[in-house]
């Protein structure tokens, strides 16, 4: 097949895993051959320097004609005053508008030859294999904003259609899994989560009647995460709680630079980026982890390409360079150096195979 994707390095150490992420592309392109191309575009803080803008017009169009986006972390103290001029995360969040990428998808499983590398018992984290859904283009974060000296204000708010078209994606995906979805909210005291309660059990209800609903407020949730985190399947949450979830569950895996993120829409298009920061305390030396971003191109491959064998080719390359020892430093412990963001890439390249 013929595919353009679009890459958006990003800030920190955005570029560095880009890098291993966009040869783990082509090497698979190149296995199973298709024709895979890649257009670099400005983005972020980047493009605040060079532009004068996180998110040039250029970008957004090269974004809108890509098949899909591949997109690095962004952010760091240079754009961060409360100041400064243009912020890095504006981009990203009108991208996700552009893009109509509503959906965010943040798969969290646990490898079993990775449950030294969480801080929680093995037997807490045995078998974890769950799915956030994190509605991504409404909430606080889009809401109207207002800051002087003395007040601040972030208004969140959703409408029903809102909640009913992620609540589908989410039913959806838990239907073709094991049938449980967990919807997160805080309909104890926010009129935006009673509202989202009642559509979530009215959408249930008329059109996913094999799906198993529980209903579940915001803290608790947090505390069952680390408690039971295997009695999870599919959660759907609201934009800042999934935000917040998501970094949470990262810990169930050992580290926040194994998990990848899709985010979807309507048709295929859509946005793929590890959930971890921009790191610029560890940009440049070579140290970060490229697993989220690799794990990323597998979504990519699956759900903007249609290309399924080639994404499950890919993700059983890194689990078995992890396997094989193939840690950065935030998987291994103190005392024990950990490869190089390079040697990872390495590690998952040399264990690609070409379809049988």
């Amino acid at each position: 097949m013929r595919a353009r994707v679009a890459v958006l390095a990003g800030d920190g150490i955005g570029p560095e895993v880009m890098a291993e992420g966009t040869r783990c592309l082509t090497a698979v392109a190149e296995l199973y051959g298709h024709e895979i191309a890649l257009d670099a575009l400005a983005f972020g803080g980047a493009a605040i320097e060079a532009h004068g803008d996180p998110l040039p017009a250029a970008t957004l169009r090269g974004c809108r004609e890509a098949d899909a986006v591949l997109l690095g972390a962004i952010g760091g103290p240079k754009w961060s005053a409360h100041d400064a001029p243009a912020r890095p995360e504006a981009g990203l969040l009108r991208l996700r508008r552009e893009l109509g990428t509503f959906a965010n998808l943040r798969p969290v499983r646990v490898l079993p030859q990775l449950a030294d590398a969480s801080t929680l018992k093995p037997e807490v984290i045995a078998d974890v294999d769950l799915v956030f859904v994190r509605e991504l283009t409404g909430g606080i974060y889009f809401g109207e904003k207002h800051r002087d000296a003395r007040h601040a204000s972030d208004v969140c708010s959703y409408d029903a259609a809102e909640i009913e078209r992620i609540v589908r994606v989410a039913a959806q995906l838990a239907g073709a899994r094991r049938g449980r979805l967990t919807s997160i909210d805080k309909a104890n005291v926010l009129e935006t989560s009673r509202l989202w309660r009642e559509v979530t059990q009215r959408v249930i209800e008329r059109e996913f009647p094999g799906v198993t609903l529980e209903h579940m407020l915001v803290d608790a949730a947090a505390m069952h995460l680390i408690r039971r985190p295997r009695d999870f399947d599919v959660l759907v949450t609201e934009n800042m709680f999934g935000d917040i979830l998501t970094d949470e569950a990262s810990m169930l895996a050992g580290s926040l630079g194994l998990l990848p993120s899709a985010s979807l829409g309507e048709g295929r298009r859509g946005i793929y980026e590890p959930i971890h920061g921009s790191a610029p305390d560890i940009a440049g030396r070579g140290v970060a982890n490229p697993y989220g971003m690799i794990l990323s191109v597998a979504l990519l491959l699956r759900h903007s390409l249609g290309l399924t064998a080639e994404a499950a080719a890919l993700e059983q390359a890194v689990a078995e360079s992890l396997a094989a020892g193939a840690r950065t430093a935030d998987l291994v412990r103190a005392e024990t150096p950990g490869c190089s963001t390079r040697q990872a890439g390495e590690a998952v390249l040399s264990r690609l195979r070409p379809p049988a």
